[in-house]
This record gives structure tokens, C-alpha cells and sequence, in this order.
């Protein structure tokens, strides 16, 4: 490795990890992880688009004829790609400095506080929990995946991060959750039904929210990190500022233009609101926001309604074209039972208990599973349409 090489990265996480972040800095090249689970045809995709100079998987490290990254790159992160084709999101060395300094601030963690990472390295979450090992010494414990038995079987660990589902997991097998002094939970909306399970098992939960381009999470439950600034612009749009913004989009400067504003805020594409209090809620993004007959309906406010329905495990909501009230909202679930699954009239009627009549879904679409990313976010555009 050379100064200005940008290292693709394709390993199993574990605990060398750690040594090779340290010795890619120390070289002055930056680090792209991917997504080692990734099938070879979309790996090689993904190095297409990001064109590293040096590849390092399984078999060993190969150069490349890609391009240097600007000198002051240490991070190359790709988006979840849920809405198309990824972006690949530049930090310099004083935004990630940044973004661990004001994240142990908000939590009170020392450099001695032991870490789990059972997150893909390939996605900023479990990037941030291995790198606080990197720049604060703190001891990390890394899982080749996420597995219930052994983050149950973890003991010593001050923090982890996890996504929604994984903490539904956990408390679903009845992990003893108490022993973590918090857990961070990401990359996708907590519904108040599951934070209460997990309280009542004993987690202390913190919620967070950012991006990507925020360098992983910069709220927490609704609060902003040291140095993290929050607006709502005049079409109900959430917007950021703070140390830890990226510095644009790897060969994408007309995206990187489309995402900040003059003055230098993040447009997040998601909507919400900051209460009285000065906390934010967000209400789901402006892309996947459904008009039925000009009515308005997000569909994460769905979704947080039918999660709490003793008969869904899973669920997501979207529009399907409609020819009457050009979208009606439709309903993708995973029963709790698949031998005694909810109706179309059941879900309506519950829903219709808590939002707008419109708001009830007259689509039903029943599913082993739904789509999700490595990092667990939801795959709205893979959801089966027939």
C-alpha cells in the first residue's frame, strides 16, 4: 500500500481487522470495505463503480487499475444501494475523529469500555464500533455475524450497536439484555412496541439516527451529538450540519452538489419534525411517502401500527398503482403464525384504530421473509409484486 491507494476490502470481520485499518492509515491510502457475503458478480460490480487501486479478499491482494483518492480520504463507505446503484461516501480523518469523540461523549464511554461488533464492517455501524478500537484503544470483541447464541453468550461488554430486527431477535429468545450499559439501535425506525420489550428485558436502549453521509448515527433519542446542528427546511425536510459530514461522493460531484446546501447542510431525504423540547422526530422518507386519492401516508407510520398486531413478525408498507385513487397502500407481511395468518379486513380495521381511515392498507401480500440489506434495512424495491 502507497499514499493515496484506495484498499478494497473483502475479509470475514474479525479481530484483524483492526490491525489492517491501522496499517492502511499509516500508509495514507484509504480503506473501502465490502461486503464479504456479496456473490462474485455484484462484488465485481461494486469494484467497477468504486475503482480501487488495490484489492484484498480471501486469496490475497491484487492491484488494480482504479483510481487514488484525494489525499486527505481515509474512508470510502458505500450506501445500502436500497433505492439504485450505491454511492461511495469520502471521509477525511477528522470526521471519524469526530464522530467516535461526540458518540462517547453522548454515552459517557471510556477508552476501557469493551465494544461488541457483530454489524457488517462493510456498512458505517459496525464501521463505527471496530474504529473505536482503531482511535481509542477500546477493546473490541468482533463477530464473524450476528448470531442470538452468541450475543448471548457475550459477557464484559459495555456497548454494541444492532439494527431493529436483531434487537427483536434477542428479545424474542429472551437474551439478558441488562448486561450492556446501552445499546445503540440503527439503520432503520424502532417501533415503541419492541423498545418497550426490550426495557422490559432489561436493555437500555438508545436510538439513533443519521446516515451514511453523517458518518453513522449523529441523534440520539431525538438529541443531537456535541457539534451536530438539526433544521427543518419549508417542506417539512430534515437537514444536518456538524463535524462529521462527508466529504462528497467519490467520483459523483453532481450528487454531492445535490445533497448539500449552500450553507452546508445535509439534505437527508427523510421528513420529521423538532418538538418543543429541541428533539427530532422523524417521520420516514420523502421517496417513499404513498398519495392515495391526495391523501398522505407515510408508510413507516404504517408499519409501526401493524408491528404491534399479535399476528405480524414482520411487515413493510409501499404504493401500488392504483387506477382509481392513483396509490393504495399495500402490506407485505411475515406472520407470527404462518398456519393461522392475519386478513386484509383484520390489519385494516387495527390500523384504522390509530391512523386515518386512508391510512389502512387494502393490500395484502403474505411472505416467508422480506427483503433487507446486510446492514438490515429494508428492501422496499425488492418486495414481491405479484
Amino acid at each position: 500500500m502507497t499514499k493515496g491507494d484506495v484498499v478494497a476490502v473483502s475479509l470475514e470481520p474479525g479481530p484483524a481487522w483492526l490491525d489492517l485499518v491501522a496499517e492502511t492509515w499509516a500508509a495514507g491510502a484509504a480503506l473501502l470495505p465490502i461486503d464479504h457475503r456479496l456473490p462474485p458478480p455484484e462484488a465485481e460490480a461494486l469494484l467497477g463503480l468504486a475503482r480501487p487501486t488495490v484489492s484484498l479478499d480471501a486469496v490475497g491482494a491484487r492491484r488494480m487499475d482504479g483510481a487514488a483518492a484525494d489525499p486527505e480520504i481515509v474512508l470510502i463507505v458505500a450506501t445500502s444501494g436500497t433505492g439504485g446503484a450505491p454511492k461511495f461516501v469520502q471521509f477525511d480523518r477528522r470526521t471519524i475523529d469526530a464522530a467516535v469523540a461526540a458518540s462517547a461523549s453522548a454515552l459517557g464511554a471510556s477508552d476501557g469500555d469493551r465494544w461488541l461488533c457483530c454489524l457488517p464492517l462493510a456498512h458505517v455501524g459496525g464501521l463505527l464500533v471496530l474504529l473505536r478500537g482503531v482511535l481509542l484503544g477500546s477493546p473490541v470483541t468482533i463477530h464473524p455475524r450476528f448470531d442470538v447464541a452468541a450475543v448471548e453468550a457475550q459477557r464484559g461488554s459495555a456497548f454494541t450497536s444492532l439494527v431493529p430486527t436483531m434487537l427483536g431477535r434477542l428479545v424474542d429468545a429472551g437474551a439478558r439484555l441488562s448486561t450492556f450499559r446501552a445499546i445503540l439501535i440503527g439503520g432503520a425506525h424502532l417501533s415503541p412496541g419492541l423498545r418497550a420489550s426490550a426495557e422490559r428485558a432489561g436493555a437500555s436502549v438508545v436510538e439513533t439516527y443519521g446516515l451514511t453521509e453523517t458518518c453513522g448515527g449523529v441523534v440520539y433519542d431525538g438529541a443531537p451529538l456535541p457539534g451536530t446542528e438539526m433544521r427543518i427546511d419549508l417542506r417539512g425536510g430534515i437537514e444536518l450540519r456538524g463535524p462529521t459530514l462527508m466529504h462528497g461522493y467519490r467520483f459523483d460531484p453532481r450528487a454531492t452538489a445535490a445533497a448539500l446546501t449552500e450553507d452546508g447542510w445535509l439534505r437527508t431525504g427523510d421528513a420529521g419534525e423538532i418538538d418543543g423540547e429541541g428533539r427530532l422526530h422523524v417521520v420516514g422518507r420523502f421517496d417513499e411517502l404513498i398519495n392515495t386519492g391526495g391523501e398522505k401516508v407515510w408508510p413507516d407510520e404504517v408499519e409501526a401500527v401493524l408491528r404491534e398486531h399479535p399476528a405480524v413478525r414482520e411487515v413493510a408498507a409501499g404504493g401500488r398503482p392504483d387506477p382509481e385513487w392513483g396509490q393504495r397502500v399495500a402490506v407485505w407481511v411475515v406472520p407470527a403464525d404462518p398456519s393461522d395468518p392475519p386478513s386484509l379486513e383484520e390489519l385494516r380495521a387495527f390500523v384504522a384504530r390509530t391512523l386515518p381511515r386512508h391510512a389502512a392498507p387494502r393490500e395484502l401480500t403474505l411472505a416467508e421473509r422480506l427483503p433487507r440489506t446486510a446492514s438490515g434495512k429494508l428492501r422496499r424495491a425488492a418486495l414481491p409484486r405479484e
